[in-house]
């Protein structure tokens, strides 16, 4: 158990409290480190950046660029194509504080929504069976029995409310599922739903740190529809900002960015870059940290940073590897929090080449273990399409929980294999028989963690130890509390709302 790996000793006579602390540490000024320039730490500077009770913020990034994961190619003729996540949901109070930072950083005109009501939203199909099929998106679809599935889809959703509650801490995405509404769909949808979000296996994925919505649906209503009928539980409190209410008023199902989403993190270091008390590192790898319980020395490769506290918003294994040896036992937890690789190929054809429109379509894991998913960015994007002519831009995802199987070593895999692979695919899937015009292939390696069975208590642990051992810490990021970007951004803005309260 995970519980068992990490042993806590809680001292006699420190008795302070989580709280206590805070008030303590916001009644002084401070230094506060980031670790990490992706998303979630370009959140966290962005919300201490807003308080007066920090004299300093430190960004720290490894590689040569801010923005993690967010990646965007802009061509010359107009063309965008994205490397990493294309679509942003506004949906929740995480997707309204997201739209309420891109209001902050002046984009609203920037933005690219995509309705409910668009193709790509009412569009997505699965790969089955050497086929594509669409998902149903009307009640009609969900009446009748609709290809790959054997029955109509109304039959397993009105069962599921008489299904009892169970009884484990944790299940598997695949095991919940298949208990609740059949097999069928834990086979094929979901399957195809944890390969597409988390590039995952559904079968040891935890459905309490992936889908909570579900696992809270059962816990506070004792069935998925019910909870999602009447609600099974309360959202964090978030205001709601002018463009957070024009998505709602206008039912936005995702935006993107007229420069892609590369332009939001390029927008947070620009407002960093003119905050005046931010200091900003990039190609800044930290080789380790030390700390006398009251601070830390930050050892670069050029020199030392000292801060009164860190947000560490880099994975779990590469904070793991820098902290002190005292930290051990922490560093132990965080080491067990895997992360999958994925090849992610950008296709552009001439002229318009889908059979049909759509957002783009998954491949379950009895199809092709080593194929993701193809989406047909052209579709709800044209606006990223290049300013002359008609063109198709595609991209294809590989690998996931299935690399090194299917495709060996990401250190070593030849970069055109991967493009053959994807050219196939699209040849296979969609009968595109052309050859593309321009193409891009990137290999992300450990890009999106994995939250196996027991990730909650993981996390519990690590935060008690945190705590119990008064480390000036605070865990950011996509290796705890989810990995799409409006968790990893919001997930930034709590770990600063932890040090100073809400701005």
């Amino acid at each position: 158990m995970v519980d068992s790996v990490l042993h806590i000793n809680i001292p006699s006579g420190k008795a302070c409290t989580f709280l206590q602390c805070s008030a303590t540490w916001c009644s002084m000024q401070k230094t506060v480190a980031v670790l990490g320039g992706g998303i979630g730490g370009l959140s966290a500077c962005f919300q201490l950046s807003r308080s007066p009770q920090i004299s300093k913020i430190v960004l720290i990034e490894g590689d040569s660029r801010f923005g993690g994961w967010l990646s965007s190619t802009r061509r010359e003729d107009g063309a965008v194509f994205e490397h990493g996540p294309r679509g942003i949901r506004p949906a929740g109070a995480v997707g309204r504080n997201t739209l309420n930072m891109v209001e902050d950083l002046g984009l609203e005109s920037e933005v690219l929504p995509v309705t409910y009501d668009h193709v790509a939203s009412k569009n997505r199909y699965l790969y089955v069976g050497g086929q594509l099929h669409k998902l149903p998106s009307s009640l009609g679809g969900l009446m009748r029995t609709v290809p790959p599935f054997s029955r109509p889809l109304v039959q397993s959703v009105l069962k599921e409310i008489l299904i009892k509650r169970g009884k484990e801490e944790d299940e598997s995405v695949h095991s919940f599922v298949s208990r609740r509404l059949g097999t069928e769909l834990a086979d094929i949808a979901i399957d195809s739903l944890c390969r597409g979000v988390f590039a995952g296996d559904s079968r040891k994925l935890s459905v309490r740190s992936c889908l909570p919505p579900l696992y809270n649906a059962e816990k506070a209503r004792g069935s998925i529809v019910l909870g999602m009928l009447l609600g099974s539980g309360p959202e964090p409190d978030m205001p709601t900002s002018a463009l957070a209410k024009r998505a709602a008023l206008e039912n936005w199902a995702q935006w993107s960015l007229k420069r892609g989403l590369q332009n939001l993190p390029e927008a947070l270091e620009e407002r960093m870059k003119n905050a005046g008390h931010v200091e900003m590192y990039k190609d800044a790898p930290v080789r380790g940290l030390s700390t006398n319980g009251n601070g830390w020395e930050i050892k670069l490769e050029d020199g030392t940073i000292k801060a009164d506290h860190i947000i560490a918003a880099v994975p779990a294994k590469a904070l793991a590897s820098t902290l002190p040896s005292g930290a051990q036992p922490l560093s132990q937890q965080l080491q067990q929090i895997s992360t999958v690789t994925v090849a992610v190929v950008n296709l552009e054809y001439e002229g318009f080449v889908l059979p049909q429109l759509g957002f783009g379509h998954l491949v379950p894991t009895s199809e092709d273990r080593g194929l993701l998913g193809v989406v047909y960015d052209s579709v709800p994007f044209p606006q990223h399409n290049r300013t002359k002519g008609t063109t198709t831009r595609l991209t294809v995802m590989m690998g996931g929980a299935w690399f090194q199987e299917v495709f060996g070593n990401p250190e070593e895999v030849k970069k055109q294999l991967l493009l053959e692979r994807a050219t196939q695919a699209v040849t296979s899937h969609l009968g595109v028989t052309t050859s593309p015009v321009w193409s891009m292939v990137q290999i992300h390696k450990d890009c999106i963690p994995q939250y196996y069975l027991g990730h909650w208590k993981r996390l519990e642990i690590m935060r008690k130890y945190i705590k119990f051992h008064n480390l000036p810490l605070t865990l950011a990021g996509s290796s705890y509390d989810g990995v799409a970007v409006n968790d990893v951004i919001f997930s930034g803005r709590m770990a600063a709302e932890s040090l100073v309260g809400k701005v």
